[in-house]
């Protein structure tokens, strides 16, 4: 056969398959041999043989000749893919033709078939083409966006700085988060990652024909070791993978936009790797059949043995990524046995094989990387759409594969048939547990040994001699309630109540009795109640006039010996009973458990290298890879730009499905015996293991040096910007402190002139200090309001009550009266008002700290140097002039302030304090303004005003508990306004209407998805579950009918919300905060927090 000869087998083979899986997909039929009788009878014709099996009474004709899937010899067919899912994802069945499926299926399989003709690019290729144009466009358009709409790197390029040698992230350029987990798991095998970073095009390029695979593979290659080298050596936390994704939208044409696959990218990514090494490989090895890397590394065969209408066959095949099935089996190792055996496959094995068929796969040779593809999604025949399968499935971190080798089919076949046998006797034995676990002949059925136990329990109560209805107080009804009149009870019965074969005697009221009843119940007589069965769960007490328990009226104490005997002997052989067969099946489970366990099948052991999770539902979603670090011996998350430590319980969690919409989509399996996959590479002259730079090549260490000085420079160029700036913020500072100085020297002198004669010489006020009274007008003038104030008259004249009451209280009690004895005494006085508020417990709704920074500053220990000059700086400010002995004690306070000596008190860390304060005061005051938005359901405008309070204050707790607000308080206000939000949207978008879609899907956009991040990076388990609340009442809707422009937004929208990426957003600026006086600030968050209790009070 000749080269072009196998090269079109190859194709013809391939499309055939592709074509199989596309009707398996479409139509929802797995039976191979309708679906090839399908494509016989419309000749090839996709649209004919979908009409075909979907006609509502389609009848399956007999087939004249064999038609079963038979896979020809051919030793070197590389994709040959065993139903494999990644041609399946062809037909985009959520377009806007819901109403003509039939058309719609027609004229895509039509297109693309008809592309495949003239451009020998399959659907499948054509389908990555649109994703990838999709993904730059979305990158390109970003550009005009407003900044909360898409992911924009931190202007501080510290921010971006890679830590140590962690791990380098990529970044998602619009729908790739796909492309990054795949790549991350490929870089992470070692061995992959040096032929990457080794690899060189072919000497002989340009002579080559430049055909279309040449022009796509060889910039691809040449882009994809350039990202490798830069995530080994790049001092960036994460790197742009744009130009590789360039390459691969430049190499297809296409303008539809969807969210990609990860095995399909997979599958096409092993593909263009194979195709570059192929050529490489042929021109290193003239004459000698060449050796691929990828296809060594990657690929595998198995054995197909099978039997076809009573003819045996056997075929070998090669794979790449392995297709399991998901829904219906528990763990990895039932899918594997569904997939190896096809059909009714016990034919294999019996003389009478005449009209049967199936086949067995046997893995005749493993690759040393091995995938499986689990295949997740299922086409929903009713809603014309693909589905996700959300069902649990177990998979070990060490999978052992020997029981699936064709050396060991014998051995397999022979456990196979045990495991079969016991399964068989497990099932019998279940159904007997089940008959002594559920018995009863009723709706409503209970365990056997149970009834027999409430049965002797009942032969057991003390008898009673009064029927349940009778002999009550009916005046007063149980539980002290008031029931309402029920129905009257007739004569008979009341009669019926009374056995009728017992004497009157001995078994309660006579017929004259209840016919006396029953006349005190006819109309004219005093209304009174019939008594109430009791209900445990509806009354408060039970009534005292019956038994706790029902009993019956009369037993001997010889039938009650005989009866008890009886249930108690049978009770006991029933719980015998119960235990041999639970026993039973807990050794017929272990059994099978151990079957594989003996060494001669641990012979092949795999290790889990990589889970891709996938997060979301079939049109939408997000990816993301955990990656097991040998080294380390550590799982770690690669999440896009975000690489961090995890562990197994996150990765089963996340990955074994069944808990939210997140579950496992690709699993890579590494040959536990060859080390070289994951081994270092050594120095050759030294030994040492290379790392960094020295694992590159010449051409990409200097690719690598010159984006790192480019980098470098980055953040030069950034420290020097900020530089500047605080020189510019400094000197600013300086000049307007000079001139607030001149003016209070000024002020102060003429002040000193007018001082009362008896005024003493140290308590004179001194010329201030030009290179320190700056700092100390400054602060003087601004505390305590701490912020401008609109009208600071409320605040001055409360000031001054506060100075006026201390300095009379100091007068009182002091004979000395000269200034600075009472400043003294006053800042006493006052010290000790504050200290009281500060040893009262902080309420929520009375929050003294808001009253007085020195409270704020007694509460948080700060050192008493600060607190002296607070207190000084209070009695110094020239507002409280309103008498002469008042002004004196100011002027003495000014001129101790400008005697501090700047190593007694240090004004860094005096602003420091003051500045915390200030950001406490403005944290109240957005959480006040919040908290009555919310209150007045304005949730829009709350948001922002919620959350960069709990921001602030999240930095404040951060310095001690006391320096903020109850951290769990502004979290739960924060998390309730991103919910009532979300409910909000979600409202908008099922209205339908196109305004009121357009608005739900802009606050989802602009202010929900935004600051989803904020609640994913603390791992607090409330915000996590209500990230997860929000995420599925989206997802709720992929499963609806809607109209297909809101399934188009769905689909565009849901992406963003899922990306699970906790790299913050660009954001929206804070809300401008208001300044109140202190006495009004005190009084509205006051009575907010007392309205919020009440409310949270009455929620509960």
């Amino acid at each position: 056969m000749t080269v072009e000869q196998n090269v079109l087998q190859q194709h013809s083979q391939k499309h055939q398959q592709t074509l199989i899986n596309q009707l398996k997909e479409v139509t929802g039929t797995t039976d191979i041999q309708l679906l090839q009788q399908a494509l016989q009878v419309s000749n090839g014709d996709l649209a004919e043989a979908v009409a075909f099996l979907t006609e509502k009474n389609a009848k399956v004709p007999q087939q004249d000749e064999p038609t079963y899937y038979q896979t020809s010899q051919v030793a070197n067919d590389r994709y040959i893919s065993v139903g494999s899912q990644a041609d399946t994802n062809v037909i985009d069945l959520t377009g806007d033709d819901k109403d003509d499926l039939q058309r719609a299926i027609a004229l895509s399989l039509e297109e693309s078939s008809r592309a495949f003709r003239e451009t020998g690019i399959t659907d499948e290729e054509q389908a990555i083409s649109r994703v990838l144009e999709a993904s730059i466009a979305e990158n390109k358009a970003s550009l005009k966006r407003t900044h909360t709409e898409v992911w924009s790197d931190s202007p501080d390029p510290h921010d971006r700085k890679r830590m140590d040698n962690c791990p380098v992230g990529l970044k998602n350029v619009g729908n790739t988060c796909w492309f990054s987990a795949v790549i991350q798991s490929l870089f992470n095998l070692l061995e992959f990652q040096r032929l990457v970073l080794h690899y060189s095009p072919p000497a002989r390029v340009q002579d080559l024909p430049r055909n279309q695979k040449e022009h796509r593979n060889l910039p691809f290659m040449q882009e994809l070791r350039n990202l490798f080298s830069l995530m080994v050596g790049s001092k960036r936390k994460y790197v742009d993978p744009s130009r590789a994704v360039d390459i691969l939208k430049d190499a297809f044409k296409s303008s539809e936009s969807q969210q990609q696959d990860v095995s399909e990218f997979t599958h096409k990514l092993l593909d263009w790797l194979e195709d570059a090494f192929q050529m490489k490989a042929e021109e290193d090895r003239e004459g000698e059949k060449p050796k691929n890397p990828m296809v060594e590394l990657f690929y595998g065969r198995f054995l197909a043995v099978g039997v076809l209408e009573g003819k045996k066959f056997e075929n070998t095949e090669m794979f790449g990524q392995y297709p399991l099935q998901v829904n219906g089996f528990k763990d990895l190792h039932e899918c594997l046995e569904a997939a190896m055996i096809e059909g009714e496959i016990e034919s294999l094995h019996s003389a009478d094989n005449s009209a049967r068929s199936g086949q067995e796969h046997w893995f005749t040779e493993l690759p040393p990387v091995l995938t499986f593809e689990l295949s997740r999604f299922e086409f929903n025949q009713a809603l014309g759409r693909p589905e996700k399968i959300h069902n649990k499935l177990e998979f070990p971190s060490m999978l052992y594969m020997d029981r699936y080798m064709d050396r060991n089919r014998d051995v397999t076949r022979i456990k196979r048939e045990e495991i079969r046998r016991l399964k068989e006797h497990l099932t019998l034995l279940q159904q007997r547990l089940e008959r002594y676990l559920s018995y009863g002949s009723g709706p409503k059925r209970f365990p056997l040994a149970d009834v027999l136990q409430y049965a002797m329990e009942f032969a057991s109560s003390k008898p009673v001699c009064t029927s349940p209805v009778e002999d009550i107080d009916t005046s007063a009804p149980p539980g002290g309630t008031t029931g309402q009149q029920l129905p009257q009870p007739s004569t008979v019965e009341q009669a019926a109540a009374v056995s009728p074969d017992a004497p009157s005697s001995a078994q309660g009221p006579s017929l004259a009795q209840a016919s006396a009843a029953a006349l005190s119940l006819a109309p004219g007589s005093a209304p009174q109640q019939r008594a109430q069965v009791h209900k445990p769960f509806t009354q408060s007490r039970l009534p005292p006039d019956l038994p706790m328990h029902p009993a019956p009226r009369h037993v001997t104490d010889e039938e009650l010996r005989v009866l008890e005997g009886c249930l108690h002997r049978w009770r006991s052989e029933v719980e015998n009973d119960t235990r041999d067969l639970q026993g039973s099946i807990s050794r017929i489970h272990r059994t099978i458990e151990l079957m594989y366990s003996d060494k001669s099948m641990m012979q092949v052991p795999y290790r889990l290298h990589a889970v891709l999770v996938h997060e979301g539902q079939a049109n939408a979603g997000h990816y993301w890879a955990y990656i097991y670090d040998p080294h380390q011996r550590r799982w770690m998350k690669y999440n896009d730009v975000s690489v961090t430590k995890s562990t197994w319980e996150e990765l089963v969690r996340d990955s074994f499905g069944g808990y939210r919409n997140a579950s496992a989509y690709c699993l890579m399996y590494i040959n536990d015996k060859k080390p070289f996959l994951i081994e270092e590479e050594f120095d050759k002259e030294t030994g040492q293991v290379l790392s960094g730079l020295d694992k590159l090549p010449a051409d990409l260490r200097r690719f690598v040096q010159e984006d790192n000085k480019l980098f470098d420079k980055e953040m030069e160029e950034w420290d020097a910007l900020q530089a500047r700036k605080a020189q510019q913020e400094k000197l600013a500072l300086a000049a307007a402190a000079a001139a607030a100085s001149t003016a209070a020297a000024v002020a102060a002198a003429s002040t000193a002139s007018g001082a009362s004669s008896n005024t003493t010489s140290s308590s004179s006020p001194q010329p201030m200090s030009i290179e320190y009274s700056p700092s100390d007008n400054t602060v003087a003038m601004q505390d305590p309001d701490y912020m401008e104030q609109p009208s600071p008259t409320t605040d001055s004249k409360q000031l001054q009550q506060n100075m006026e009451r201390a300095i009379s209280q100091a007068a009182a009690a002091q004979e000395d009266t000269s200034p600075e004895t009472l400043l003294n005494a006053a800042i006493k006085v006052e010290y000790g008002r504050l200290m009281h508020f500060a040893e009262e417990d902080v309420a929520s709704d009375n929050d003294y700290r808001l009253q007085h920074a020195v409270v704020y500053f007694i509460l948080n220990q700060a050192p008493k140097k600060i607190l002296e000059r607070t207190l000084l700086t209070q009695f110094a400010d020239r507002n409280l002039a309103f008498d002469e002995r008042c002004k004196s004690i100011m002027n003495v306070a000014r001129a101790k302030l400008d005697l501090i000596k700047p190593e007694e008190v240090n004004i860094e860390e005096y602003e420091m304090w003051h500045q915390d304060y200030r950001t406490f005061r403005d944290t109240t005051t957005l959480l006040m303004i919040g908290l009555e938005l919310f209150q007045k359901s304005n949730y829009v405008e709350a948001l922002m005003y919620l959350i960069y309070s709990y921001q602030y204050n999240n930095e404040l707790v951060a310095k001690g508990p006391n320096r903020g607000h109850d951290e769990a308080f502004l979290s739960h206000f924060r998390r309730e306004c991103l919910l009532k939000l979300n409910e909000q949207a979600a409202g908008m978008f099922e209205a339908g209407e196109d305004p009121e879609v357009t608005n739900g899907l802009g606050i989802m956009n602009e202010l929900v998805v935004p600051c989803l991040p904020l609640l994913l990076v603390q791992d607090a388990e409330k915000d996590l579950l209500a990230v997860e609340d929000m995420r599925n009442r989206w997802c709720s809707y992929l499963g609806q009918e809607m109209e297909p422009n809101l399934q188009e937004k769905l689909t565009d929208f849901l992406p963003k919300l899922l990306d699970c990426s906790t790299e913050i957003k660009g954001f929206h600026e804070p809300p401008k905060v208001p300044t109140y006086s202190t006495l009004e600030l005190c009084e509205r968050f006051s009575h907010i927090m007392a309205t919020v209790a009440k409310a949270l009070t009455a929620g509960r």
